[in-house]
């Protein structure tokens, strides 16, 4: 089943244009359904190929001879999609070889940000455009679910991104409501394409299940040459526990048993393999804030709630505000804003100071329930006397009307 992702858009922008097309992104993310429904959609009026280096007999071709493989895969079409390119290890010099030699458009896809780093990119250099599709942003899960609250959905996020606040939050309750149980599934099962389109909670930890175990049976064995994974692994589910706090190295190092210089390596592995991302700290004075320690959050909260082995309903969780500010960020990260967080050495801090323009920054404080005190709070207080035009905003995951402005829906972000 295909779910509509705003990369195609993108991607059908540069049909002619001379570079190659990159997608890359963690496996099960959707990159070959979103290249073979592209390769469907182009079918229809010009010739066509859709090939995997999963096929041997077509990666050793590719490998032994590129001349014939040029001869029966690419002179006779006009767009070529290669799937699962990561296997072909030296396939960057004979990729530029084949775009120099017949000047055809060429679609890859390559499931980690090394895979393509490492063994293609470095020799097409200003030839390819590489774009990353992460699990589902909330907007592709809420129009699979429910495309009308989609369309409604939409229209007020536009007046938010213009920072109308008020007008943004002009959903009745009962929207707000239906929106609201979305953004709890979304945040306790993630976005992983196969996750979401199954409607039996088992069936959702089972899928994640083997999302991780492929994890590290492909990337962590194939690409580290771990034969002993549990160390990382430890490391993993210490992050997964830590989400939304400043990382703990010691900490991390102490429960995984592995050495400093060994955690700072896998944290940056680990980044570029699509498991956790590191937030770094919003500053101007060093003197009085927090510059160094990032803040980690997992790219899909349901393969952290899987690392962790809790799937309870918000309300009922311990973890709920760290749970949830994880969801913002990487509903942020997928809509390629850029953001940080804010903490001073007094431990003042605000979640999230985000980039909505050139010139214009939100501060955004993640709260399960509201409560008109957080104005008057430390942190607020603070912040809002220091950085007097960046406006301070609540997301509230427990919204109710309030003659406070500055509120909105968490699920609105």
């Amino acid at each position: 089943m295909y779910i509509k992702r705003k990369l195609e858009d993108t991607i059908l922008k540069y049909l002619k244009t001379p570079e190659i097309i990159a997608v890359i992104g963690p496996r099960q993310s959707g990159k070959t359904t979103l290249l073979q429904h592209i390769y469907q959609l182009l079918s229809q009026s010009a010739r066509a190929n859709f090939l995997t280096f999963e096929d041997k007999k077509v990666i050793d071709l590719f490998i032994a001879s590129p001349d014939e493989f040029i001869s029966l895969y690419i002179k006779p079409y006009q767009y070529i999609f290669i799937d699962e390119f990561q296997y072909a290890r030296k396939g960057g010099k004979i990729l530029k070889y084949i775009i120099d030699t017949t000047k055809k458009k060429i679609f890859i896809s390559g499931s980690s940000s090394i895979d393509l780093t490492v063994q293609t990119v470095k020799f097409l250099v200003g030839r390819i455009f590489v774009f990353p599709l992460l699990p589902l942003d909330f907007e592709e899960f809420l129009s699979y679910k429910n495309f009308n609250l989609f369309k409604i959905y939409q229209q007020n996020k536009l007046l938010l991104e213009h920072l109308n606040l008020p007008r943004a939050m002009s959903l009745s309750d009962n929207l707000i409501n239906q929106l609201k149980l979305l953004y709890e599934e979304y945040a306790l099962f993630g976005g992983y394409p196969r996750v979401v389109i199954s409607d039996d909670n088992n069936e959702k930890k089972t899928v994640l299940k083997n999302i991780f175990s492929t994890y590290f049976l492909r990337e962590v064995k194939d690409l580290l040459g771990l034969v002993d994974d549990y160390k990382l692994s430890q490391m993993i589910k210490a992050l997964a526990l830590q989400i939304g706090n400043l990382i703990e190295y010691q900490e991390i190092s102490q429960i995984s048993e592995l050495s400093f210089p060994s955690v700072k390596n896998y944290l940056n592995f680990l980044q570029k393999t699509f498991i956790c991302t590191l937030i770094k700290p919003f500053f101007k004075n060093k003197r009085i804030e927090i510059v160094k320690n990032p803040k980690v959050y997992f790219f899909d909260t349901g393969l952290r709630n899987y690392i962790i082995d809790d799937f309870r309903k918000i309300n009922e969780r311990t973890d709920s505000g760290a749970l949830l500010e994880n969801a913002v960020a990487m509903q942020l990260l997928k809509q390629e804003k850029s953001y940080n967080f804010w903490r001073t050495k007094q431990q003042s801090e605000i979640d999230f100071i985000i980039n909505m323009t050139a010139d214009e920054k939100i501060a955004l404080e993640i709260k399960k329930n509201f409560n008109p005190n957080d104005f008057k709070a430390k942190s607020g207080h603070d912040f809002t006397k220091k950085y007097q035009n960046i406006p301070l905003v609540f997301g509230i995951f427990n919204y109710q009307r309030t003659k406070e402005k500055n509120i909105i829906f968490i699920g609105m972000i």
